[in-house]
């Protein structure tokens, strides 16, 4: 039986190991950042991104999704205005939407990477053609105080009952479970 290699513990090896899989959308290894909100998903990401000089990072965020919304809301204009393009070996075209403005921004065009960062609620789920999965969580408590840090304490309410959709999806799809590796959204960086 072959041995599998253990997780990698640094972004530099992580970075390593993800250059060396083969693409899963084009010319693009699709990583996928998962887990719930206030988990860390978006720090990690920006720190991988950072090791991966050049790694696009689209987020969950940069799309309308309304708090009462299905945590999928943002994938059909993922796959339309990112995945399909960079499947094809075509550039995409995003437009980022501003939260404090509600408005997209102006287009910004995706050139086919070797590595495409997707982070958000939702971006491992079964249908993703991620070439790795990465989980990321932490304690409720602590994801919640991130979440009104973050956003502010009117959006508690909102953010606990987004908080049940998403626990609701996960249970569903099974997310953790396909995770290549899991990450304490506690631990310092920059080491995971």
């Amino acid at each position: 039986m072959p041995s599998v290699p253990p997780p990698p513990r640094t972004y530099p090896a992580l970075a390593a190991r993800l250059l060396a899989l083969p693409p899963s959308c084009g010319p693009a290894r699709l990583i996928a950042i998962d887990g719930p909100s206030g988990a860390g998903k978006s720090t990690f990401a920006d720190h991988l991104a950072a090791v991966l000089v050049g790694a696009p990072v689209v987020r969950s965020d940069d799309f309308r999704v309304p708090w009462d919304a299905d945590p999928l809301t943002w994938w059909a204009p993922l796959r339309h205005a990112v995945l399909e393009p960079l499947c094809a070996g075509r550039a995409a075209v995003l437009r980022r939407y501003d939260w404090h403005r509600d408005r997209y921004g102006p287009p910004e065009e995706i050139a086919p990477p070797p590595v495409l960062i997707v982070e958000g609620v939702g971006s491992a789920w079964a249908g993703s053609p991620a070439a790795y999965r990465i989980w990321i969580d932490a304690p409720r408590e602590l994801r919640r105080a991130r979440a009104i840090d973050r956003d502010g304490l009117e959006y508690a309410d909102a953010w606990d009952r987004w908080s049940a959709r998403e626990t609701a999806f996960f249970a569903e799809d099974g997310t953790r479970a396909r995770a290549d590796l899991l990450v304490d959204g506690t631990a310092p960086l920059p080491h995971y």
